[in-house]
């Protein structure tokens, strides 16, 4: 393993790389897969109508994005 050269943003703002360890048990990997899930209810729970009218607000800006790189394409022919 390679070290990655030091990074110049704060600490808060750099990214976290997760390494899942290949030597788990099954039992382990199951443990940490329902902590995942029970962490994602509890978020759901909580901020569920803020995260769907987020994923709304994305999923309608993305389709705007992606029908303006369609409609001003210099290799549209369809005219």
């Amino acid at each position: 393993m390679s070290a990655s050269p030091p990074s110049t943003l704060p600490a808060h703002l750099r990214p976290v790389d997760v390494e899942i360890p290949a030597t788990w048990t099954p039992e382990q990997a199951l443990a940490v897969f329902e902590l995942l899930d029970e962490i994602r209810d509890k978020i759901w729970s909580r901020y569920g109508v803020r995260l769907q009218d987020l994923l709304q607000e994305q999923q309608t800006s993305s389709a705007v994005d992606h029908r303006n790189d369609i409609t001003t394409s210099p290799d549209r022919t369809d005219f």
